[in-house]
């Protein structure tokens, strides 16, 4: 990543540019904003959620910290000290993983699962009322590849 030196000129952001870029601020925000509203319901935080969920499609609904912390963009003591929230819950419990001495796997518990069965589907509606339903097939598909091409930069 090249940052601009002190006394080179800024490349400031047109009109379009900044209207588009603060679009999107404000729609990620607003969207951000309205399921987490919905996944408090069921007690569950945004990151919670993503735990269990990703958790639910491995197998043996089991993940390394490591693994979990990538697929999440976090750091791995970030993601253990959620855990660790987690676990308290009962949401999950960690075991040994005897290749990484320092790591550990975490596993999906039925506590969990019962919790994931109980709120996906106020997710999946709340995922459909604040963004799918909002668009059109066009529109979705344009979404998908404009943040597949974001998501996907270096």
């Amino acid at each position: 990543m090249s940052m601009n030196k002190p006394d080179a000129p800024v490349h400031w952001l047109t009109a379009d540019e900044e209207r588009a870029w603060r679009a999107y601020r404000r729609m990620v925000i607003a969207v951000q904003a309205r399921t987490v509203r919905d996944l408090a319901a069921h007690g569950l935080s945004e990151p919670d959620y993503e735990v269990l969920s990703t958790l639910s499609e491995r197998p043996d609904a089991t993940s390394t910290l490591r693994e979990q912390a990538a697929k999440m963009g976090w750091s791995r003591s970030r993601l253990s000290r959620h855990a660790t929230r987690m676990e308290a819950r009962g949401l999950i419990r960690r075991a040994p993983d005897p290749s990484d001495g320092r790591g550990c796997y975490l596993v999906l518990t039925e506590t969990g699962w019962d919790t994931l069965r109980e709120a996906a589907p106020t997710h999946v509606a709340s995922v459909r009322r604040h963004v799918v339903d909002r668009l059109g097939p066009e529109d979705l598909a344009a979404l998908g590849r404009i943040a597949e091409k974001i998501a996907d930069a270096p």
